[in-house]
């Protein structure tokens, strides 16, 4: 049984891998299509499948999530998330985007070196706060905290945790909310006032 949520105007869950983050921004969406027939919820996945195993973990992410929250339909954008942010943001639109770190790792080490050569981290992480800012309906964001951990060998990887260490802080501060998940269940680090 879960206590009864609240949606804030803008929310931040981080955890670790398995932490329960997915679960509770879905459930943020059931509560917020459940509050009024005229409310929707768009997820904007960032996740692209590059090999078998992402194809089959996003085959099962769908079809859990079309079981848990059916009136939330799916926008895939590996990049372009500020816009995304700012073309779908409506009073009565509730935005999911799952996840920041995918969307990080998309810029910052794309498959395909081509696809990530226009992502400078510094202008996209400030367009995406500027998006949260502005945003007219209520936005979820779900990312994961990784810098609790062993500290990666190579230096394109700890170029990394720094850079989703930076873009955790500047969400954070960005958000009204920001909820920290463990073990499926949710710790209050900042409450919306």
């Amino acid at each position: 049984m879960h206590k009864a949520l609240t949606i804030a105007r803008s929310e931040f869950i981080l955890g670790g891998q398995k932490s329960g983050k997915s679960r509770h921004a879905e459930l943020l969406a059931q509560q917020w299509l459940g509050l009024s027939t005229d409310h929707s919820a768009v997820l904007i996945a960032t996740a692209q499948p590059w090999d078998e195993e992402m194809r089959a973990r996003i085959g099962r992410h769908q079809a859990d999530r079309a079981q848990r929250v059916p009136g939330m339909r799916t926008i895939e954008e590996p990049l372009a998330l500020a816009q995304t942010l700012a073309v779908h943001s409506r009073p009565d639109v509730l935005l999911v985007v799952d996840c920041l770190t995918l969307w990080l790792t998309n810029g910052m080490m794309p498959m395909h070196p081509q696809a990530g050569a226009q992502f400078d981290v510094e202008s996209q992480v400030f367009a995406l706060t500027e998006a949260i800012a502005i945003a007219t309906g209520p936005v979820v964001l779900v990312g994961n905290e990784i810098g609790m951990g062993v500290i990666p060998m190579g230096a394109e990887v700890r170029a990394f945790v720094d850079a989703l260490g930076r873009l955790n802080q500047r969400v954070a501060q960005a958000c009204a909310r920001v909820t920290l998940m463990a073990a499926g269940l949710p710790l209050t680090l900042k409450a919306a006032p």
